[in-house]
């Protein structure tokens, strides 16, 4: 059964490798997706939420060190898995990578948990969920991880800010006009 799974995960990421590629499109998806290295994106939408919504500073901190808590834990799952980045014959990545290292994903682990983390806040979940597919997805089309690296990354990402969110109840919520003033 193993084989049959690790030549589904082959396939999948040879489909994704090899499918509406051309060299503007493949600089413009690796352009956008050094957005997620190490977090950066989600950490950068934390630290503006931390900034400028006085109102739930607080939150906006515990959302932000859940995903740079995400990353560490990301990166630690990679240490002691050791799984390779992927290798296809004729296929060169199309982007470099912090490690040679490729289970789990950390760009969908940070993205999923920054975006369940931040549309908590109040953050629209749809441009959410939106940029951290995206992200993920890039992985695949730049031929740095197998699609398991990145289902696992939303997991692991989905499952720290699921496990915050049940420790960390949020409050009632406020009304458009009360989040508005606090941003204003």
């Amino acid at each position: 059964m193993r084989n049959g799974v690790v030549s589904l995960d082959e396939r999948l990421l040879l489909a994704a490798r090899t499918r509406l590629h051309d060299p503007r499109a493949d600089r413009a998806i690796g352009r956008f997706s050094r957005l997620g290295e190490h977090g950066a994106v989600w950490l950068a939408i934390g630290a503006a939420g931390w900034a400028l919504d006085r109102t739930q500073r607080a939150r906006w901190r515990r959302a932000t060190a859940t995903v740079a808590g995400t990353f560490v834990l990301n990166t630690a799952i990679k240490q002691i898995v050791r799984r390779p980045r992927p290798r296809l014959p004729g296929l060169p990545p199309l982007t470099s990578t912090p490690s040679r290292l490729s289970f789990p994903s950390a760009h969908a682990s940070t993205s999923f948990a920054g975006a369940i983390a931040y549309a908590r806040l109040g953050l629209p979940a749809a441009p959410l969920c939106a940029l951290a597919a995206g992200l993920s997805l890039s992985r695949l089309y730049l031929g740095v991880h197998y699609p398991s690296d990145v289902l696992a990354g939303a997991l692991l990402g989905g499952a720290v800010a699921g496990s915050v969110a049940l420790a960390h109840p949020q409050p009632a919520l406020q009304s458009e006009a009360q989040r508005l003033a606090a941003w204003g």
